[in-house]
């Protein structure tokens, strides 16, 4: 995913000069490309957030665009005041990139795991939030960030995700993206968790004959209220697929959006990290299976509908 963002982000900001990209000491082998092109645009601030968003802010409000970079946490959390006040206050046109979502980082440690960010930036008021399921929605979405008004976040995976869309989809922020169909159950899916959405699907299928309706959600900030409702009306639930907690990000958004549906729907469940910290360490894969796996849950939200 950082990969087709930076060489995005080139390519656009070839032909448009008032693109820049701040960077907190990171992105080493990512982003030497758009140095080297566009070295005047391009500023390391250090290991200094809050000077990279104030920088930011001070950069926009001349008139550019500025795509600050860094990893999980460290863009978001650890700057939150300065994103608050200097960008969101001003709606400024500062677009947030965070790379390393959820568990990408998982051997560092809790202080690398990405899980609260979506949950954080949602609340904001003036904050687009965006979260691309595979290297196609993100080369789209950064397209889509730059003519798009006031602060936005971008979250990314790490390197090496699956390439989901064989074709590049109608891409829209505030759209979800339908890519298989079926009235058994809904799993919506956002970020880079797309790909095990899709292959649980398939194995829901294969092995119990529930055919699963997928949906990419890579936008939660404003999100397609229609199609949860479409997926609450016209399957049997609808399970909601993050890496991330389940309080705050995308299980929240579309509960909050199912509490005010008018008539009855099906079961609902959220699969993502619970409310606790994680202090087992390892890979991205093993991290996220230590509370089960999608399909189980899957299976225990339609109960009995297995064969």
């Amino acid at each position: 995913m950082r990969t087709a963002f930076i060489n995005t982000l080139c390519e656009l900001a070839s032909q448009d000069p008032r693109i820049w990209l701040l960077s907190g000491d990171l992105g080493y082998s990512v982003l030497e490309r758009f140095f080297a092109r566009f070295p005047t645009r391009y500023v390391n601030v250090g290991v200094a957030e809050q000077n990279l968003t104030g920088v930011a802010a001070g950069v926009a409000s001349c008139g550019h665009i500025v795509f600050t970079y860094s990893i999980a946490n460290f863009p978001t959390i650890r700057c939150l005041e300065q994103i608050r006040n200097d960008v969101c206050y001003h709606e400024l046109p500062v677009k947030i990139v965070a790379v390393g979502g959820g568990f990408a980082y998982g051997p560092q440690g809790y202080t690398h795991h990405g899980l609260e960010d979506l949950a954080v930036m949602r609340a904001l008021p003036n904050m687009t939030v965006l979260a691309p399921g595979d290297p196609v929605e993100t080369a789209l979405a950064t397209r889509a960030l730059v003519n798009w008004p006031g602060p936005c976040y971008l979250r990314l995976g790490k390197a090496r995700e699956t390439v989901v869309h064989q074709n590049p989809p109608d891409f829209a922020i505030g759209r979800a993206l339908r890519l298989r169909e079926g009235r058994d159950v809904t799993l919506i899916s956002t970020g880079a968790t797309l790909a095990y959405t899709m292959e649980t699907a398939g194995r829901l299928a294969t092995q119990h004959r529930i055919e699963a309706r997928v949906v990419s959600m890579p936008t939660l900030k404003p999100l397609d209220t229609a199609a949860v409702a479409a997926a609450a009306h016209e399957t049997g639930g609808v399970v909601t697929v993050e890496e991330h907690s389940i309080i705050g990000g995308l299980g929240s958004a579309v509960a909050e959006v199912l509490a005010e549906l008018a008539g009855a729907h099906g079961p609902f469940a959220r699969f993502g990290s619970p409310d606790q910290i994680r202090e087992r360490i390892g890979s991205q894969a093993y991290l996220r299976d230590q509370d089960g796996t999608l399909l189980d849950l899957v299976l225990v939200t339609l109960k009995g509908r297995a064969t």
